[in-house]
């Protein structure tokens, strides 16, 4: 039955049917547009048809939903410029910059660990790519804390796109973003990160970590080295008088975190109830 729907989906796209579907893209009327969105999406889940709706010239006005449409709206636009985005090694072409401010809102508002936030945090790290994505991503309200708490509270694949997004910053000028992510507290959930995520997750924490020390990184971090990464961070911040105490107060911090997070995981697996829309 699966084979028979996707063979039907790009029957449909090889018949011609992105052209009148990216015309009603382009009209006023929101529900026309959000109901050629929703086909979008449902078409865009076969893998054949993913380039030939990213030649269509769809994606601008998926960003045009995404950044007007209704929540509904705005999950479909997510979903479908997500799927676009796994088959083009240009995927950073389909994406205006403009789209990180909503991406950015969508995220605050949901679980970190749900499967909307591993979409959206995708495309943030794609976004994070260009010089464009990487200004309106620190400029966002709440923009790196946004990610700064999903690197804390996301699933492993939030979290890997996140810390991939604020290592994307923090590599293309550290003089200019290394000081805006050490100010949202970035650190306990990186030393975390450092040891429970994906093996990617990791190696993007601990290249992060050692390019918000307060020298130029000289190697590579490994676990034995992250009490003097603490240390040399906290000496920045409070003064040498007081960073040992500062130092024990952030390792005393993570650990925290990791315990609460491990508490949130379990909670959410115990928990019988359906998400919200923009949860899921």
């Amino acid at each position: 039955m699966h084979f028979i729907f996707v063979r039907n989906k790009v029957k449909i796209v090889t018949d011609g049917a992105m052209p009148p579907l990216v015309e009603l893209l382009k009209m006023k009327n929101s529900g026309i547009r959000e109901l050629a969105t929703a086909a979008v999406l449902s078409l865009s889940a076969a893998a054949s048809n993913k380039p030939i709706i990213a030649a269509s010239g769809a994606a601008p006005f998926l960003v045009q939903i995404l950044k007007s449409g209704s929540v509904q709206g705005k999950v479909d636009a997510v979903t479908a410029l997500h799927n676009l985005s796994t088959s083009n090694e240009n995927s950073i072409e389909l994406l205006d910059p403009s789209a990180v401010f909503p991406l950015i809102n969508l995220l605050k508002e949901c679980k970190k660990y749900s499967k909307f936030a591993e979409k959206a945090t995708s495309l943030l790290e794609i976004l994070s790519n260009s010089e464009e994505g990487r200004t309106a991503i620190s400029i966002a309200d709440g923009g790196i804390l946004t990610l700064v708490e999903t690197v804390e509270d996301g699933s492993l694949i939030s979290t890997e796109h996140a810390v991939g997004t604020l290592l994307s910053l923090c590599r293309s000028c550290r003089d200019k973003y290394r000081e805006l992510i050490l100010k949202e507290g970035a650190i306990p959930g990186l030393l975390r990160l450092t040891v429970e995520g994906t093996a990617e997750a990791q190696d993007r924490a601990r290249v992060l970590l050692d390019l918000l020390r307060d020298s130029p990184p000289e190697k590579r971090l490994t676990s034995s080295v992250l009490e003097k990464i603490v240390y040399d961070i906290a000496e920045r911040v409070d003064g040498a008088d007081k960073a040992a105490e500062t130092a024990k107060q952030l390792l005393q911090d993570m650990v925290q975190r990791s315990m609460e997070h491990s508490m949130k995981c379990i909670q959410h697996r115990a928990a019988s109830c359906t998400p919200s829309i923009p949860s899921t």
